[in-house]
């Protein structure tokens, strides 16, 4: 048989092709590709051997190529869920250890308890610019204080904090 002949059971029968294509590989555009291929395959092939059964070689080369493809998405989800895992295993934990967290957590109280015993201007300077983020002339217009006051009492709040995480590294 010929390519004329191929050409005529192809637009014939290409939805059909397309469709059994379509129950192996799941996937629409995959379908179509694939068919296409089988197409090109057994145009090959027919010029280079005669056929007997045309449509039985084109239908027997997609679900072959169907197969195919569907060992390779297979193959490669089995490689990828691999390496997935793999790289799961080495990618540190952002969590802190059992260790850390008490140990900020210890730090975090030493610090509130150096705050407490600072004077309450000086707790309130400290609160504008550290966790506000306000500046030195901000703070100081708002408290009605020089900015030097106010660098005064940030060297303080800030000498607090420093002696008291000292200290706890002390222990």
């Amino acid at each position: 048989m010929s390519t004329t002949s191929l050409n005529a059971i192809y637009l014939s029968r290409k939805a059909l092709l397309i469709g059994t294509v379509f129950r192996v590989v799941r996937d629409a555009q995959t379908a179509e590709d694939i068919a296409q291929e089988s197409y090109l395959r057994v145009a090959r092939a027919i010029r280079e051997n005669p056929v007997d059964h045309i449509q039985a070689f084109l239908f027997q080369t997609a679900r072959n190529l169907a197969l195919d493809h569907v060992r390779r998405q297979t193959a490669r989800r089995t490689v990828e869920t691999a390496l997935d895992e793999a790289e799961a295993d080495r990618v540190p934990s952002l969590a802190p250890s059992a260790e850390q967290a008490l140990m900020d957590r210890e730090k975090l109280e030493a610090l509130e308890r150096a705050l407490g015993r600072l004077p309450a201007r000086a707790r309130r300077v400290f609160a504008l610019s550290r966790v506000e983020g306000w500046s030195y002339p901000r703070i100081a217009e708002a408290l009605g204080i020089s900015p030097n006051t106010v660098y005064n009492d940030m060297k303080l709040a800030m000498g607090a904090c420093v002696e008291a995480v000292q200290r706890l590294e002390r222990r």
